[in-house]
């Protein structure tokens, strides 16, 4: 069964699906320049987020296997960017903390992202940079309401 949407729709979904890519490619292609993989971006920027996590927390918060996860943790520690460090009120308990050369790849990739970025919003007015970020803020508030625990979108309503 075809279902027809109108144009607003189509190329909604269109743009944010190709921008989506070129973000994640240039992402790729920034972290390259720090000798960092994506997952271990992604599971600094976790530990940034939620210090001191156990190994089960990372990965569930990632959709990690743990042995998934102790491979990466194990090469991330190697390179000195995280530390294992038993909890301090239950010696059973391993937690992860975050060393400060993860700190500085996190500062450093996230003004490497912010000048691409910067780099595309010179080319457009101030007028389009305003419209810009209050439909995007826009479309998040309402792609939030659609993901909070125990909701459900509207595409899944009848």
């Amino acid at each position: 069964m075809t279902q027809t949407f109108d144009r607003f729709v189509v190329e909604t979904e269109r743009l944010l699906r190709e921008m989506s890519v070129i973000i994640k490619k240039r992402g790729r292609d920034i972290l390259e320049g720090f000798d960092i993989t994506p997952p271990q971006f992604d599971a600094l920027l976790a530990l940034r987020d939620s210090p001191d996590m156990t190994m089960g927390e990372l990965c569930q918060k990632m959709y990690l296997a743990c042995s998934t996860a102790t491979d990466l943790i194990d090469r991330m520690e190697r390179n000195g960017l995280i530390s294992r460090e038993k909890d301090a009120t239950d010696r059973r308990v391993i937690r992860l903390r975050m060393r400060e050369r993860g700190y500085q790849i996190i500062e450093e990739v996230m003004i490497a992202r912010k000048r691409y970025v910067q780099s595309i919003l010179d080319q457009i007015d101030m007028e389009e940079k305003e419209n810009l970020i209050k439909a995007l803020t826009r479309l998040h508030g309402l792609m939030m309401e659609e993901i909070k625990p125990g909701t459900r979108g509207k595409e899944g309503r009848q």
